[in-house]
């Protein structure tokens, strides 16, 4: 939830109707003060989203209704948990509590032509007022690496069992075997030009997986020249100092999020090289708390990222098909409650 962020998606044409995703910002002010904020955007598709609701839209269709538009709010293609309601941190409790209902009530306006309103990968602390404003909660979840107070890379992974400490280091080695080297960029390293340079890394990666390219190149170009304290760019060049792979992340004062990733050659573990462990090493250097490596896959937990709750709020405008999800998200979060706990079950850490 960044203004730079924010704005690159905007001036780049990664958001539009090329993507589905209409900025609707809503704010709240008093006089000339701006006193609230909230992020959202009319929506025409769920993709971007990673909080999959299509089996929602089919049963909208399956009804005869139009699922969309619906109203969202979140970060565009970004799994990333953060507040989605903004309230000046200056104003005493009450205060906050009013402008936070006041900017659901203007979602609820901005979103009454729409089948719902929903708030995406929010923290645990919001729930309340989004319960109080009449959505309910759905329960997913995320491998998440915790920084327990690591002074490096070696005391992470001595918490691991042998069997994952020894799979981690082999992967490791199979990089270092090879022709290449690997270097961590951030600040004043990071150029717009190297934004052209993982823009190549980011179609290979939307090519492979005959995925869609919702940023442009102008996107990577303009993060890179408006933002590059909050950027760290892992990358992989050859024996020319030519680059073959790389992985954008992004930072804050406790947390590193992860985000993009590709390659123009192929080399065995360099994925779990720059998206996982040189993330982790980064993190116990900055003496971040958490790393959030994005979306899915379960591949992270045995290299030491363990499953988190990760939660959305939403409201259903159609009586029958709402409450008729909201059942359904009920009987989902037993069952994402009892996937976690066997996850955890097998944890790669001699204890949690």
């Amino acid at each position: 939830m960044d203004y730079h962020f924010l704005s690159a998606l905007e001036t780049s044409g990664s958001l539009g109707k090329r993507t589905g995703w209409e900025p609707r910002i809503l704010t709240l002010r008093s006089g000339p003060e701006l006193h609230g904020a909230v992020i959202s955007y009319l929506k025409y598709n769920s993709y971007g989203e990673y909080i999959f609701d299509f089996a929602w839209a089919e049963a909208y269709q399956r009804y005869g209704l139009e699922y969309y538009p619906k109203l969202t709010s979140a970060i565009p293609f970004t799994p990333a948990t953060g507040p989605k309601l903004l309230v000046r941190a200056d104003l005493d409790e009450p205060q906050r509590s009013a402008v936070a209902l006041e900017l659901l009530q203007a979602m609820d306006q901005a979103g009454a032509q729409a089948s719902g309103l929903h708030a995406l990968f929010i923290p645990q602390a919001q729930i309340p007022t989004y319960q109080a404003a009449g959505y309910f909660i759905r329960h997913s979840f995320q491998f998440h690496w915790q920084n327990n107070g690591f002074k490096d890379f070696t005391e992470f992974l001595s918490q691991m069992t042998s069997k994952r400490r020894r799979e981690v280091l082999r992967e490791r080695a199979q990089v270092q075997e090879k022709p290449i080297r690997i270097v961590r960029l951030t600040g004043a390293q990071i150029t717009p030009e190297l934004g052209d340079v993982l823009y190549q890394f980011y179609l290979s990666t939307i090519e492979k997986r005959s995925s869609y390219d919702y940023f442009t190149e102008t996107f990577f170009r303009t993060v890179f020249e408006t933002m590059p304290d909050k950027l760290m760019l892992a990358i992989a060049l050859d024996a020319d100092d030519a680059p073959v792979a790389g992985a954008l992340f992004y930072f804050d004062a406790q947390t590193l999020y992860g985000r993009n990733w590709g390659c123009l050659e192929e080399f065995r573990s360099l994925h779990f090289e720059l998206c996982y462990y040189q993330g982790i090493e980064f993190a116990i250097e900055r003496g971040l708390t958490k790393f959030e490596a994005g979306a899915q896959g379960e591949h992270k937990l045995q290299r030491g990222f363990l499953p988190e709750l990760t939660y959305s709020a939403h409201k259903i405008h159609d009586p029958r098909l709402g409450q008729a999800i909201r059942d359904h998200v009920g009987f989902e979060q037993a069952q994402v409650a009892d996937i976690r706990a066997q996850y955890l079950a097998h944890s790669p850490f001699r204890c949690i």
